[in-house]
């Protein structure tokens, strides 16, 4: 017979201002542990030398977590130019060291290049697996692996601030973006070697920046301290983007039973992602994700109630 998990039945989603030279999962079990909850974590790794936004689902929040990590994201990045590492951030061994001698119409020349829709390759130090193993393991033992190119979209790029070896730049992008990457092909385009000292990030998907909250906040509260539950989202946030459809909760329980209810939606487009409420006179129960389509709204991703 397996255990059942220890901990408390908590629901939600924390916007976690991530500290520097911690990594995500560590960050993730501190949270985990100061409110003692039963389930939880995080949507899309931020690397140790990386600060800002990482949201931490709890319980039932977990379940749409993927939608946050399919979600555009905004970061500020500086850049040391003139010095290129082995990792593209400051974490890493220099291995190349040249002089800065480009002007400004050739730096915004370059910019350009890394506006909307680009084909980037992954640096060896991700998270991303090659034959079940996490490409930085190989890149710690000295080994490069095969990697393909990935389509992703960079909708925003703005420059900030280009004084003395530093680039500042603020970066609105697509999901499976590398900033590290950027800064290094932005480097080498710009023929002097670049790295990351400094990376942000500002916002995922709609969530406000304001809204964040710092881990020594958190940890100077009590697990039954009331002001713990004032910083969770609700569990439905991370879908808020996506349509909203309400039934009543006849359909509802039809729903939950994973069946299909005949619908029409005169606003939705065929085969869009759905977010289905229950409602009647006394309240409003969000259920979970479902798709529209020829008059039918099927179940994607459901609470448990």
């Amino acid at each position: 017979m397996s255990r059942r998990p220890k901990g408390r039945d908590i629901n939600g989603v924390l916007l976690l201002d991530k500290p520097t030279a911690m990594t995500s999962n560590d960050v993730l079990q501190k949270v985990k542990r100061i409110y003692q909850a039963k389930k939880a974590g995080h949507t899309g790794a931020l690397d140790p030398l990386a600060t800002g936004m990482l949201p931490i689902c709890f319980g039932e929040a977990t379940k749409f977590s993927q939608y946050l990590l399919d979600s555009d994201k905004r970061y500020r990045v500086i850049a040391k130019l003139g010095e290129r590492t082995d990792t593209s951030d400051a974490d890493g061994n220099i291995i190349q060291t040249r002089s800065i001698c480009f002007d400004e119409q050739q730096l915004m020349h370059a910019l350009d290049q890394f506006r909307g829709a680009l084909k980037q390759v992954p640096t060896m130090f991700s998270a991303l697996k090659y034959q079940g193993k996490p490409l930085y393991e190989y890149a710690r033992q000295g080994i490069t692996v095969p990697r393909e190119a990935r389509e992703i979209t960079v909708y925003d790029l703005q420059l900030l601030r280009y004084t003395g070896n530093e680039l500042e730049l603020e970066i609105h992008c697509s999901k499976g973006t590398y900033i590290r990457t950027i800064i290094d092909d932005l480097g080498e385009l710009l023929g002097c070697g670049a790295h990351v000292i400094y990376l942000r990030r500002l916002q995922v998907s709609n969530y406000p920046y304001a809204q964040m909250v710092s881990l020594d906040q958190l940890m100077a509260l009590q697990p039954d301290d009331a002001a713990l539950y004032t910083y969770l989202l609700p569990a439905d946030s991370p879908v808020q983007d996506y349509p909203m459809v309400t039934i009543s909760m006849q359909q509802g329980q039809d729903i939950l039973l994973g069946r299909r209810i005949a619908i029409t939606l005169d606003q939705v487009p065929e085969n869009q992602l759905v977010r289905i409420y229950a409602s009647d006179e006394q309240q409003q129960q969000f259920l979970g994700v479902g798709i529209y389509g020829n008059n039918q709204l099927s179940p994607k991703r459901l609470i448990s109630i």
